[in-house]
Formats: structure tokens, C-alpha cells, sequence
């Protein structure tokens, strides 16, 4: 695993946004672990964040792409940091793009915050996690909607390896199958697992063989076989 992947995963329980426990998930999935992208709040948090996210959609997709778009609302501070970074680690620049929950009719009007959309443009989504694949539902149509825009690929910073809406496959890999576009994450459920079992971190054991066992029931029901 790559050396930056360990230090993300170090980072999220550091900044308490991967938690072990007994969670309700909005998809109803009763989980025992959970991941809010929301306790990012601080600066250096943010720095960083930005930094772990232009690396991984770097090594997955490259440079050649023109926007970074953040689905409202979580995703508006994930797509402006990972630019910032993009620009401090790699000097290209790439401009943000979010959606607004209503559209705006005075001013700076429209659905879109930051840059609009062109045809021709190569679109980056990035977001916090995808448990089943919804929220892409909500933000392809926004995209397409700006004319003729590209979409290179997701990026998200958890993959939780749990079967989609359909019930088979990942949910990753059913943005694929029904979009057409890669999605990836800077590190994997299992990585997470593998890099924390038994192991102190930040001075605790967060996954002890109970625990462990928790989570392999839970993928018996949710995981991707």
C-alpha cells in the first residue's frame, strides 16, 4: 500500500472522521464503522485533505482534465482544497465547480457556484464516500445539463466495498456499468482494515478481533462478493 495511503488513513481517525462502532447509515445499513467528511474543520485539516485527493486522482487519472466538480454540499470545500493542492503539487490549474441545492435568480444566477461548464470540458467528480451509488443519480444530470462536458471519472475518499442499489456488484462499479465512468478512492475498506487491525494507532487499538468480527459479518450482508 502506498505510503500516502497510510498516512490518510492515520489522518482520519486522527481528525475523528473514521469511527468503529454501531452506526445507521442513511442508506438504512446498520454499519459498524462510519465515515464523516464534515469533521474536516481546520485549516491544516483542509491542507491536507486537498493534498491526500490530488494524489489519488493523479496516480488514477492523470493531469488531463479541466474541472473538479463538488456536489453540494459536502463536496463544495473537497473540490476547492483539491485544487488548491493540484496547483501547489502538480502547477496545473484546474478550476472548481459546485452545484447549488436551488437555483439562483439574481446575480450570479444558475444551479452552478465557481467555474461554468463548457463543451469539451473533462469533469473530475469529487466526493466523501459512496455507500450505494444515489448521489450520482442526482449529479449526472446536473453536468450533462451544461452542454457537452466529459465525465473522466469519481473520486471519493472511502471506498466502503458494499453491493450497490442493484444489489450485486459495488457500488463503484455500478456508476460504471450504468455511466461509463471510473470511480475510485484514495483508499479501500479493506486497506483500512488491513492497516488498523491489531495495530495502535494514535495510542489505541481501534480494530481488536471483535470488532473485526463485526465487520465481517457486516460484508457477509453488504460486501462485495
Amino acid at each position: 500500500m502506498e505510503g500516502y495511503k497510510q498516512e490518510f488513513i492515520d489522518f482520519m481517525v486522527e481528525s475523528n472522521v473514521l469511527k468503529f462502532g454501531e452506526f445507521t447509515l442513511k442508506s438504512g445499513r446498520k454499519s459498524p464503522f462510519f465515515m464523516n467528511a464534515g469533521a474536516y474543520v481546520t485549516g491544516s485539516q483542509l491542507m491536507r485533505l486537498g493534498e491526500y485527493y490530488a494524489k489519488a486522482i493523479h496516480d488514477n487519472y492523470g493531469l488531463d482534465f479541466d474541472v473538479l466538480f463538488g456536489p453540494a454540499y459536502k463536496g463544495i470545500p473537497l473540490c476547492v482544497t483539491a485544487c488548491i493542492a493540484f496547483s501547489k503539487l502538480y502547477g496545473k490549474e484546474i478550476r472548481y465547480c459546485s452545484n447549488r441545492k436551488e437555483v439562483k435568480d439574481h446575480g450570479d444566477t444558475g444551479i452552478l457556484l465557481g467555474s461554468k461548464l463548457k463543451d469539451g470540458d473533462r469533469v473530475v467528480i469529487i466526493e466523501d464516500v459512496t455507500t450505494s451509488g444515489k448521489s450520482i443519480e442526482e449529479t449526472f444530470p446536473i453536468l450533462k445539463a451544461q452542454g457537452e462536458v466529459e465525465i473522466v471519472g469519481l473520486m471519493v475518499s472511502l471506498n466502503r466495498m458494499e453491493v450497490g442499489l442493484g444489489g450485486k456488484i459495488s457500488a463503484l462499479d455500478e456508476i460504471y456499468e450504468k455511466y461509463g465512468f471510473r470511480a475510485n478512492a484514495i483508499v479501500t475498506m479493506e486497506e483500512v482494515v488491513g492497516y488498523l487491525y491489531n495495530r495502535p494507532c494514535h495510542g489505541e487499538i481501534l480494530i481488536n478481533d471483535t470488532l473485526k468480527a463485526a465487520i465481517d459479518e457486516y460484508y457477509k450482508e453488504y460486501g462485495v462478493r
